[in-house]
Formats: structure tokens, sequence, C-alpha cells
């Protein structure tokens, strides 16, 4: 009988698994790839949250034994910790969640926690605080970082205008976060991690905050890849690696008014590539716009790392092609880009299956973090890498954002100051 489980046995055996791992509820859950990097890590995710319909019914196919809520807003503390089984006593380990990024995006108009969406990541801060886990994680987009609680538009900035105040400062919505945690306790770490170097086939940048509260110094995410072996860590993966053995691919087209110039562009090249009278063609008057203009017209190179693949694979300024078909990446390569398994049912109609892959977490990424939470929780030594690039940008750690903010909080100040002297 060794190695076999009698069927009477099977709950006290899942009790005693259940029972090392620790506990962890996910916010905003979407497709569930944070979460399945996160359950890698040894978590055990007993509660999802997602308002998205077609979402939601993936979860509920995948995952139907674990507990589901809906719109963060109607639920209290209290009907999350019942939901999710968690006893009046039981300490929760972990709360993990990437609250809607559109508020916070380097595009658009940028209102921060003004905005609707951004009012949902306070709802966020709120219940997870009040959960109490010993571990809180933020995950965000890059543009977190830069936004103010108020934006002042472009057109209304310079010597002919009053001076930029405290709410309209770069940064400002994610210092009253900080400042938020810090309040109830919480210390944090973060910096903004390109996924590729945890063993993602992608290039996609993403705001991770770990807060604590018994732990005052909290390490980095601990890389496993890097672009070119550095660190003696294993090169970053390629598309070719992720996806060589896919049978059948479903995918939607390319207008032929695209694809005329996709038979023009090889592997690894854009738009750049073509005669310079076929650009002005091609792009029409987004060719004499201004910024790099390096998703149009795109071809994805072999041995490299996808771009951040996005919600919609055909858009003109977002494109992600195949590199030698004539196609745009199939919801096979986008599963596989995210580290989806093969066999993850995802619902809806294609266009909701590519939206629901390209807002994921990658995988590797989740683990990654969760890996980290793991160690922080039982005590363990995490191994750093000194000067290691997490992502593409400069100073985007907590230490060097911190010192960056105070510098520009130091000059607000000071005009304010010069300005009441002159009044006097």
């Amino acid at each position: 009988m060794s190695g076999y489980i009698l069927a009477e046995d099977h709950a006290t055996y899942n009790t005693l698994i259940g029972s090392r791992k620790k506990t962890a509820l996910s916010f905003f859950s979407g497709a569930m790839g944070l979460d399945l990097g996160i359950e890698d890590a040894g978590f055990d995710v007993r509660l999802v949250c997602e308002v998205d319909k077609f979402c939601r019914q993936t979860i509920s196919m995948n995952r139907p034994n674990t507990a589901l809520i809906g719109d963060i807003n109607d639920y209290s503390v209290e009907k999350i910790r019942d939901y999710s089984g968690l006893t009046k006593n039981e300490e929760l380990d972990l709360v993990v969640g990437g609250p809607p990024c559109q508020a916070f995006s380097t595009a658009g108009k940028r209102n921060g926690l003004n905005d609707n969406r951004g009012n949902v990541f306070l709802k966020y801060l709120d219940i997870a605080i009040g959960l109490q886990p010993k571990v809180i994680v933020i995950e965000n987009v890059r543009g977190l970082l830069s936004c103010p609680m108020q934006h002042r538009p472009h057109e209304q900035r310079g010597n002919r205008f009053s001076n930029i105040e405290f709410d309209e400062l770069e940064g400002g919505a994610l210092n009253f976060i900080l400042e938020k945690l810090r309040n109830s306790g919480y210390a944090y770490s973060f910096n903004l991690y390109n996924a590729a170097n945890f063993g993602t086939p992608q290039i996609r940048e993403r705001v991770v905050i770990v807060c604590t509260r018994d732990t005052e110094k909290i390490p980095y995410l601990v890389p496993t890849h890097s672009e070119n072996g550095d660190y003696s860590l294993e090169k970053w993966k390629t598309f070719r690696e992720s996806i060589k053995d896919i049978e059948k691919h479903h995918h939607i087209d390319f207008p032929e008014s695209r694809l005329k110039y996709y038979r023009m562009i090889k592997a690894g090249y854009n738009w750049r590539s073509l005669p310079i009278e076929v650009q002005k063609e091609a792009l029409g008057k987004s060719f004499y716009a201004g910024g790099g203009k390096t998703g149009f017209l795109r071809r994805l190179a072999w041995d490299k790392p996808s771009p951040t693949v996005v919600t919609h694979p055909a858009m003109p300024a977002t494109d992600l092609a195949h590199p030698e078909e004539d196609r745009p990446l199939s919801i096979e390569e986008y599963k596989r880009i995210q580290e989806f398994p093969d066999n993850w049912y995802l619902s809806g109609p294609l266009v909701q299956q590519y939206k629901q892959v390209g807002n994921a977490v990658p995988k590797s990424l989740g683990k990654a973090i969760g890996k980290l939470v793991y160690s922080l929780i039982e005590g363990d030594k995490v191994e750093e890498y000194i000067n290691f690039p997490y992502s593409r940008y400069k100073r985007t750690s907590n230490q060097e954002w911190e010192s960056d903010f105070s510098r520009m909080v130091e000059k607000i100040n000071s005009k304010m100051s010069q300005a009441e002297l002159t009044l006097c």
C-alpha cells in the first residue's frame, strides 16, 4: 500500500497538504495569471475578486472550487473573510492585487486617484489593510511612478501660468499610497520589474510594491534570467523557445491594407525598414506625429523576447505580427508568452480571450513575487543582486524614487516661501 491513500483518508491528507501552504486572497484577478504564479510559489489562493464577465467565467471554469466575488466596492472586510473560509482568529498571509491601471497609464488623461478607477485603488488599499495580512502586494503599470494626484495639461504649464502645486507633482498619487501604508504600520519596497528577468519570454515592465508588517528592510524580487546571461543567470527566453511546439493556431486577421506592407517586412523589423515613400504611405498622418511609433507594422523577432502583449494584437499602433506568417499572434501564442497552461480555458469570443491574456500578469513574475513573500514570512534569507538592471528605466526603486520626490517637494516649498516673502 506504500504510496497510495485510501479514499476515506483523502480529506485528512488534503488538510495536511493545505496546512503547509500559505493563505492568499487575490483582487482584480483577471484570468488569474498572477495567481498561477503565486500558487506555484506555495500559496493557497482562497478567494479571487473580479468584475469582468468573461474573466469570471474563465475563473469559474478553471478554478470551480475557489471562492469568487465581484465588484470590490460591494464587500466589507468581514464579508471577504467569511467568503474566504478564514476562521475568526486565522491569520492571513498575503493579499495581492493589481487595481485597474488606466488611471495611472502613461497615456491618456492621467487623473490618478481623482479618477473613479483610482478610487477603486483606494478601496483595495482599505480592504487590504483592514484584512491585516502579513504581506500586501500591489502590482501596477509604470505610469504609477509619475502619476500626480491631479493632472495639469501640458498646455497650461510654463512661465505664463502659476507654479505647479503639491497635488500636481509627478508621483503624488504614489506618495499618497505610500503614506497610507506607512500610517497603517506597513513597511514597503518597490521597483519597476521587467518580466523577462524572471523567465517570461516577453519584455513587460510592471511596478510591484511589497509591504510587510514584520520586516523593515524588504529586498527586491530575485531574478532568474538576465539579458545576456550576466550575474551567472540564464539568458532571457525567446519567442522561438516559447511557441515552438504549438500545433494549431486561432487568430484574428490583419486587413489587406496592412498586409501588403507586412509582406515587405522581415522578422524583427517594423515600418522603419520600408522605403521612405512607402513609410509615409503606410503610416499616413501618423508618420509626421511625434514619438517612436515602434508598434506600427511590427514583426516579432524569433530570438528575442516578445514585446509587451496588449489587449488586441492587430491595432494599428500596437501590432504584434508573427515573425514570418502574415497574421497577428494567435491566442495560443499569447498564452505561451504570458505563460498560461495550454489547457487553460478562456471564456468568450476570440477578441475577449486576447483581452484577458493581454491584461494578465505573466506567471513567472507572479512566481517571483510569491517566492519573495514566502521567504519574508518564513524569515528566510533572500539573495540580493546589487545594481541589477531590473528594467530599462533608471531610478525606479523606492529609495531612488523617494529621494527624487523629496527634492521636488523641497523645490515647490522653496517657491511657495519665496512667493510669501514677495507678498510681505
